[in-house]
């Protein structure tokens, strides 16, 4: 099928201001059962230069800058994309031995995979977790991402919650409740602790009438013999072909759609708007 997502950004402010460079994070990543048709993106007032880059870890990168004074910035994309079906579990986990945890990876692939390892967020509760999950799925490795999913999907509360970063994993666990940010923080660090390399994901989801008008989040998972793999804990399932992508990251506050600062005193107000329907 083919989707059509336009996504609308307005930054108004009280008075004029100076807008110093700002980074756009809206341009989709291509997967192999994904690909960009047509792209479009629209900023006001017009860049003095725009420039278009990847940036550390793969995404694109749009980055504008301004001259003059202004009290508003509007940036509006339209993306039309081919997003084709396909069998989310056709892989295999090799070497063999990484079909069960604990599993190193091989050496040659561990170096570039440390920032999806760390551990900074592990708690002997989020531990405590991870491990109970891993027992129910027998300690297979695709069993124990599918059923951490469906967990989560199952007995934690939908919050919608736009502004403010993902809470910590601990609060999320405890209060058992959270935006899709938040579920997805606590499925990486889950998974982390017991040594899968996972990263944060930001882009669109078609499908369910409750995420279609904003950004969604969720997590992809590096496994040996089948690359980065999708699950979304809101959902409660491995990713199919639902799912736009605009970035990843091992963090998960690098990755707002518009990121930029300016001079001037000012109080600033952001409406968003996002729709996505087949083209």
């Amino acid at each position: 099928m083919n989707l059509k997502v336009r996504h609308r950004l307005v930054y108004e402010y009280s008075k004029p201001i100076v807008l110093h460079p700002h980074t756009v994070y809206l341009y989709p990543r291509s997967y192999p059962h994904q690909q960009l048709i047509n792209y479009s993106l629209v900023i006001d007032p017009l860049p003095s230069k725009l420039v278009r880059n990847v940036d550390v870890e793969g995404n694109v990168q749009q980055i504008a800058y301004f001259q003059g004074a202004t009290s508003q910035l509007s940036v509006e994309t339209t993306i039309v994309i081919s997003s084709d079906e396909f069998n989310v579990f056709d892989f295999v986990l090799f070497p063999f031995n990484t079909q069960n945890m604990p599993f190193q990876y091989p050496e040659r692939t561990h170096k570039y995979l440390l920032p999806y390892l760390g551990r900074q967020e592990i708690t002997p509760y989020i531990e405590q977790f991870a491990r109970q999950i891993a027992a129910e799925a027998r300690w297979e490795t695709v069993p124990f991402l599918v059923e951490l999913s469906r967990y989560i999907y199952e007995n934690f509360a939908y919050q919608m919650r736009e502004q403010g970063d993902a809470l910590p994993p601990d609060d999320t666990l405890r209060d058992r409740c959270g935006s899709c940010r938040d579920f997805s923080r606590l499925f990486i660090a889950a998974c982390r602790s017991l040594g899968i390399a996972a990263r944060f994901v930001s882009g669109y989801l078609y499908g369910n009438p409750q995420q279609e008008h904003e950004l969604h989040a969720w997590v992809e998972v590096y496994l040996p013999g089948a690359g980065w793999r999708a699950f979304d804990p809101t959902e409660g399932k491995a990713i199919a072909n639902n799912h736009i992508s605009l970035g990843s990251s091992a963090d998960f506050d690098q990755l707002a759609p518009v990121m930029g600062t300016f001079h001037g005193e000012a109080t600033s107000t952001l409406t968003t708007q996002v729709d996505i329907e087949p083209a």
